[in-house]
């Protein structure tokens, strides 16, 4: 029944919590930067993220309108598909509170006059299966989460009393934080304060607009053990999209020709992938090899005009 442990490289599962203003995706994102060259961002904070894209960091991006956590593990099994090394999700707050959230899917239940006690029991699934995405996957993640938030009276420097805004708990289920190897809290100043973490060296540390000094000593961290794939275990995490055996499959939405490059291209959630020569999706992106890259590369919000002529470069 038992055995001796053993440890294996692993993942990194970093929560980032703050108040609104504590920077939480730029550190995200200065983060990330230092754990691997290959960024997705999932975004539900209406663009931010992309406002630092090349400033602080290159990446991709993809913009929820609906935060059901369906749409969430979409998200997450296709930057799994891509093999991106660090995925940040920006923020895991909305999939709790957002439209069609979890609180919104147990509220309307109850509008409906049904019992809410019914309406948390198909809930709660449905948030387990979001964490367990998050956890089954196989890259880095930085998830960020809003704290509830008040003001409190202090004196300060001057000797006068002024409000000062403080954070409470995440808005997400009570608990979630023991999920992940490393939680921080984010202060208005941007500084980083570590709140649990299973990193024997990062134990009580805070670090003023962290970066490259924490990634390093997570990584040396997660390197040490031995490597799951040379004793020959499957990767759980290595799911065929059109074979995916959770809730949520993914769906071919259209597929279409491209006039700047004539290649079949097939789309997936919004985000176009090349088709080889039995019309099977691949793993590549579409704008690896097309001339008009720059219309799907998502790490600045298109204009208009370039919306236009990127629905222009498909046949229909």
């Amino acid at each position: 029944m038992f055995q001796r442990a053993t440890k294996f490289r692993s993942k990194l599962r970093l929560a980032l919590l703050g108040v609104a203003g504590s920077g939480k995706t730029y550190t995200a994102l200065n983060i990330a930067k230092h754990l691997g060259s290959n960024i997705a961002v999932i975004d539900t904070e209406h663009g931010s993220a992309s406002k630092y894209a090349d400033d602080v960091a290159s990446f991709d991006v993809v913009e929820l309108t609906s935060f059901h956590p369906k749409r969430y593990i979409e998200a997450i099994n296709a930057a799994n598909w891509v093999k991106y090394d660090v995925l940040i999700i920006d923020s895991l707050s909305h999939a709790w509170n957002g439209k069609d959230g979890i609180l919104e899917q147990v509220d309307q239940v109850g509008k409906r006059g049904a019992n809410k006690f019914t309406a948390w029991a198909d809930a709660t699934p449905i948030h387990q299966q979001l964490i367990d995405a998050i956890l089954g996957c196989r890259m880095h993640v930085i998830c960020t989460m809003r704290l509830k938030t008040e003001y409190v009276v202090e004196q300060n420097e001057r000797g006068k009393q002024a409000p000062r805004k403080v954070g409470l708990a995440p808005v997400q289920r009570d608990g979630l934080e023991y999920e992940f190897d490393v939680v921080a809290d984010l202060d208005v100043h941007n500084t980083l304060m570590v709140s649990k973490t299973r990193c024997p060296a990062l134990h009580g540390v805070s670090i003023p607009r962290a970066g490259a000094e924490i990634a390093t000593t997570l990584l040396e961290w997660l390197d040490q053990g031995i490597d799951k794939q040379a004793l020959n275990e499957p990767d759980p995490a290595s799911i065929d999209p059109f074979n995916d055996p959770s809730p949520y499959p993914y769906k071919i939405e259209r597929v279409q020709a491209c006039r700047g490059c004539r290649a079949s291209v097939i789309w997936i959630d919004n985000l176009p992938y090349n088709a080889d020569a039995n019309g099977q999706r691949t793993e590549h992106l579409h704008w690896e090899p097309c001339p008009k890259a720059h219309l799907f590369r998502k790490t600045k919000r298109l204009t208009a005009a370039q919306q236009a002529e990127r629905d222009s470069v498909f046949d229909n």
